[in-house]
């Protein structure tokens, strides 16, 4: 059992840090993009991203999905012909669907409030997502393959050749916002020249038309599912922009995304916990080992959520060389990052939660769940903006990733039920209450007083050690108690 959460741990370490640094590297261009483009401007690259997002689920309709689940537990002998089974009809209908972003881009630019002299933009979305489709199934490839070197040294060069050419593109050659497109599609592109080894190596296989079917089934619920996902994402953006304006947008858009520490944790937990726990379904003590990855997952997020909110306007306001986190025209939208960051650790939950279906492959499943979180979301950021402004939309998103954590909570307890230590998870919600009641109380008192916020962080650290929710003490005692639901 311990080795098997050692295991896990060093996969989650290993993602993470080409997760970290690629991601902490791309996070980079937020202060270099908020000291050089105006909120509104800003705004309009958020609103164009937000379609680019939901778009992006569609080039792939689940075969990304289907070929993670058919290839992780098929001998590695087959996955060629399981990748080239799921990349055939990638190509022939991703091809189709550039050509429709082409033709219809005045039509997008409409539904979506870019003004028309953006419109060529839509040219470099429509090759981005292409990119990017040609290069899920090889990345996932690397995953299983567990060439997690490989996989990182790729992504992180990556997102270095993307900030490099936005510099380049903004200072040097004084481009506007285009810049952030075409460097995206510059980097997308090396991306699929650096995987071409695993794309050609694949072609081998053979195509399997029954087999496709079998991807078709697993993976099309995913496409809903994902749209949903992606639309409860992204939505708030289009809807900010329509009652607050492009400026609140952009001061939303640059404060959302100090919530990326956040993603970070829950990201890296991903890019690990699919393959492990595909790995150990079957095992005996593996939902006694799934319970206990639950309560540790919540655990270390609770402590990076704590410290996170109570220094992060000390981080995003701190100047070096006159320049900060976020330009100074975007402070204003600091409040909301506590929030955001509680709601990706309920994506989180989601992501721990949601793995029994894939287990017993109740696909179906998804796009219902994945629905009530957007509905809830669109209704819910209608009802709060006017109110709260972007608190707001911030608050919306909470409730949707809760909503969905329950969910998929309640709808995986049916079919692959897992006994959670509900005891300590509770302890810890009800201590992460307790100080986000601290913070948004005496906010402005504490952002004055960073010796009282370390002690805060270190007495919540204290607590979680005290109550031995950090150790593994409690693996054996748990395997001999047999606390697991048959």
């Amino acid at each position: 059992m311990q080795d098997k959460l050692k295991q896990l741990t060093k996969d989650t370490f290993l993602y993470g840090l080409s997760t970290i640094l690629g991601r902490f590297l791309n996070f980079l261009l937020v202060p270099f993009h908020t000291h050089f483009f105006h909120p509104a401007d800003y705004g309009i690259i958020a609103n164009l991203y937000a379609p680019i997002a939901v778009l992006n689920i569609i080039f792939l309709f689940g075969m990304d999905t289907a070929y993670l689940k058919f290839a992780g537990s098929a001998d590695p002998a087959k996955r060629s012909s399981i990748y080239l089974t799921a990349l055939v009809p990638v190509l022939i209908v991703d091809s189709l669907i550039v050509v429709i972003l082409i033709v219809f881009s005045p039509v997008l630019s409409g539904l979506f409030h870019i003004p028309k002299q953006y419109d060529y933009l839509w040219l470099y979305c429509a090759g981005i997502l292409f990119l990017d489709a040609l290069t899920a199934l090889p990345y996932i490839s690397l995953r299983l393959q567990k060439k997690v070197l490989r996989f990182s040294a790729i992504r992180v060069a990556n997102i270095l050749l993307n900030i490099v050419l936005n510099i380049v593109f903004i200072i040097f050659l004084n481009m506007g916002i285009e810049s952030i497109l075409i460097s995206n599609f510059i980097a997308s592109a090396l991306s699929f020249v650096l995987l071409l080894p695993e794309v050609t190596e694949f072609f081998r296989g053979v195509f399997d038309r029954d087999l496709l079917g079998r991807l078709f089934r697993f993976g099309i619920p995913y496409l809903p599912a994902g749209i949903a996902s992606m639309f409860m994402q992204v939505i708030d953006r289009p809807i900010v922009e329509k009652l607050k304006g492009y400026e609140t947008l952009g001061v939303y858009q640059a404060n959302y995304r100090l919530g990326i520490f956040m993603m970070l944790y829950v990201s890296m937990f991903q890019y690990a916990w699919q393959p492990f726990f595909l790995e150990n379904s079957k095992v005996p003590e593996g939902k006694i080992l799934f319970a206990k990855v639950f309560t540790y997952f919540t655990a270390i997020g609770a402590v990076i959520l704590v410290i996170l909110s109570f220094f992060i306007s000390d981080i995003a306001t701190l100047r070096v060389f006159n320049f900060s986190l976020v330009g100074k025209e975007y402070w204003r939208g600091l409040s909301i990052i506590p929030v955001v960051l509680l709601a990706y650790l309920f994506n989180g939950f989601y992501f721990n939660f949601s793995a029994g279906l894939f287990i017993k492959e109740k696909s179906f499943i998804f796009p219902l769940i994945m629905g009530m979180g957007a509905v809830s979301n669109v209704a819910a950021n209608y009802l709060l903006i006017p109110v709260f402004d972007i608190m707001g939309a911030a608050i919306s998103t909470l409730i949707s990733y809760s909503l969905m954590a329950i969910g998929f909570y309640f709808a995986a307890n049916k079919v692959f039920p897992v006994s959670y230590e509900w005891r300590k998870i509770g302890s810890i919600l009800f201590l992460i209450g307790l100080y986000g009641a601290v913070y948004y109380s005496f906010y402005i008192y504490l952002n004055n007083h960073i010796l009282i916020k370390l002690a805060l962080s270190i007495l919540f650290i204290t607590v979680l050690f005290a109550g031995k929710i950090l150790t593994l003490n409690s693996v054996r005692s748990l395997i001999k108690r047999k606390v697991l639901l048959n």
